[in-house]
């Protein structure tokens, strides 16, 4: 049995732990890159002021602020504060407990075993106990969330042993569990609240119930959400904030002149659009990270409804990726922020990444390619006129360059853009769409999260983040299958590696960008603990130096 025991006196990351993760970190290139501040972002919470209120702006104001059915990042952001899960992670990805104490993994694999909290209290004073993990598994984990079909397939019983116990029984090992039991994946939420309940349309959702550093107190829509400090949080001391505001700011320039001129402390999740990164290039003032997204393995991309029969046609959709030069829309519209992207799997996976041998920039290949498959050039010029969907929050830069890429060679894209709400409904609903540009999280395994998007048991109508490009091949399906359950590291890597060539092969998706998440901050903003999932960090241990809350 591997044990995991970890003491109720560690409750942020340890010195070891730091200088761990910021090696992990060298690994994964975001050091090398210069997204990885030092200064008073590394300060101690011995240096800890308390009180003041934190100004953070997101990229969007999300629909609701649960994330334990919906893979959205947007939720997550701000309920993370409010609500928790049973893990988080180090820089180095190693699991860091949160609602769970300890735990332990049976030598097969089959069983897992969570020693919860005691004397963890709801924010209506409820307590916390087992029945509220594996009812959120039952209900909501396992069911409802996009990746769960896939990250729970192995799981065929959780039970409660005793109030503070929780037992997870699988029928075959899933190596990649643990990296799923942290809020993103595993948001814990109260049984008391949401029993009997549709949980997708629980008023809860827009006003949450936590056990986190932080009480839900409002939402004025179009403007913000105000977090106020939880004085009866389980972890002695903390949090210091006295409260915590999110603003809703729609235009990009807007949120980086805000965040110059004092009226932000901090903007998440990217929401400073790259190019306005020159804007705060003074480490005296600020601090750009782009290590809080590291736990997602992230790459932009843009796949195919196959069910369109121009689509269908493989030629197609390689011409088409041999019409885009990656490297030059990673230059222009990510302002050289991440990595071109070669293939399903992002080369941070390491492990698991092969590296193409074909693919990239070649217009001649693509013209070529068109012509086999039957879609010469008219007068006009045009071969074929086609769709893209995006979300209002997408950088307009990016379709744009793609449609003056596919122009070249005979390709006339439509743009088209929406909300999140009607992106969702075109996409994975009403199926009435030609291509989507998209953001996907491989996780820290390809299992856990990218399976979802290749497995023909994911083209579920209605569910977001699924195989929304409706591909279904059963030797792939086949070979997923056996990696999600092998514990043979070696066979489960081959056939992973497997995988990558058959998705490169047929191409229902292209991988375009190899994301980072950069997080800008006021360096009056303390963040003593870093994580691997920062995006989703609770915000316990953040402080404010003096004098530092905007007027």
């Amino acid at each position: 049995m591997v044990r995991f025991p970890i003491g109720d006196d560690t409750e942020g990351l340890t010195r070891r732990g730091l200088l761990r993760g910021a090696a992990g970190l060298a690994a994964t290139g975001l050091v090398g890159a210069g997204l990885v501040g030092a200064g008073p972002a590394g300060a101690t919470a011995t240096q800890a002021d308390r009180g003041g209120t934190l100004m953070v702006t997101v990229p969007a104001e999300p629909p609701h602020l649960c994330s334990a059915f919906d893979s959205n990042m947007g939720p997550c952001l701000i309920g993370s504060k409010v609500l928790e899960g049973l893990i988080a992670f180090a820089p180095d990805l190693s699991p860091i407990p949160v609602l769970a104490r300890s735990w332990d993994i049976s030598d097969d694999g089959l069983t897992y075993t969570f020693a919860l909290r005691e004397n963890v209290l709801w924010h209506d004073g409820h307590p916390f106990t087992a029945d509220d993990v594996v009812f959120s598994f039952r209900e909501a984990w396992s069911v409802l969330h996009p990746f769960g079909r896939t990250a729970y397939a192995n799981v065929v019983a959780a039970e409660a042993i005793g109030p503070h116990q929780v037992v997870f029984r699988l029928s075959a090992p899933a190596p990649y569990l643990m990296s799923y039991m942290n809020v993103f994946g595993a948001q814990v939420l109260p049984r008391h609240v949401y029993e009997g309940t549709d949980i997708r349309r629980n008023p809860a959702n827009w006003a949450p119930v936590g056990t986190g550093p932080f009480r839900f107190v409002e939402w004025r829509h179009g403007s913000h959400v105000r977090l106020e400090r939880n004085a009866a949080y389980w972890r002695a001391g903390l949090p210091y904030l006295d409260s915590i505001v999110f603003r809703f700011i729609p235009d990009p320039l807007a949120r980086a002149l805000a965040l110059r001129s004092g009226q932000l402390h901090m903007a998440v999740s990217s929401a400073i659009a790259y190019p306005n990164l020159r804007l705060f290039d003074d480490p005296d003032r600020y601090t750009i990270d782009g290590g809080d997204g590291t736990f997602l393995f992230s790459q932009f991309l843009l796949h195919f409804n196959m069910r369109q029969p121009v689509l269908a046609d493989r030629r197609v959709r390689l011409a088409m990726q041999a019409a885009i030069d990656r490297d030059r829309l990673l230059a222009l519209a990510f302002a050289g922020h991440g990595k071109a992207a070669d293939g399903p799997l992002p080369s941070t996976l390491a492990k698991f990444h092969v590296p193409a041998t074909g693919g990239g920039y070649d217009p001649a290949l693509s013209e070529r390619l068109l012509d086999e498959a039957g879609l010469p050039r008219r007068v006009d010029g045009v071969r074929l006129r086609v769709a893209l969907d995006f979300i209002d929050t997408v950088n307009i830069h990016i379709p744009e360059f793609l449609r003056q890429q596919l122009r070249q060679v005979g390709i006339r894209l439509d743009l088209r853009v929406g909300d999140l709400a009607s992106y969702l409904r075109r996409i994975y609903t009403d199926e009435t769409y030609d291509m989507a540009l998209n953001t996907a999280h491989a996780l820290p395994d390809p299992s856990l999260g990218l399976q979802r998007l290749y497995w023909s048991k994911s083209i579920v109508r209605g569910v977001p983040w699924s195989n929304g490009a409706r591909y279904a091949n059963p030797d792939l399906d086949r070979i997923m299958e056996t990696a999600a359950r092998d514990g043979d590291t070696a066979r489960r890597w081959a056939d992973i590696r497997q995988w990558q060539e058959i998705a490169r092969r047929d191409l229902p998706i292209l991988n375009l960008i190899e994301q980072q998440w950069v997080t800008v901050a006021d360096n009056r903003v303390l963040r003593p603990s870093r994580q691997a999932d920062g995006l989703f960090a609770s915000y316990a241990d953040v402080s404010l130096a003096a004098q530092a809350t905007p007027a």
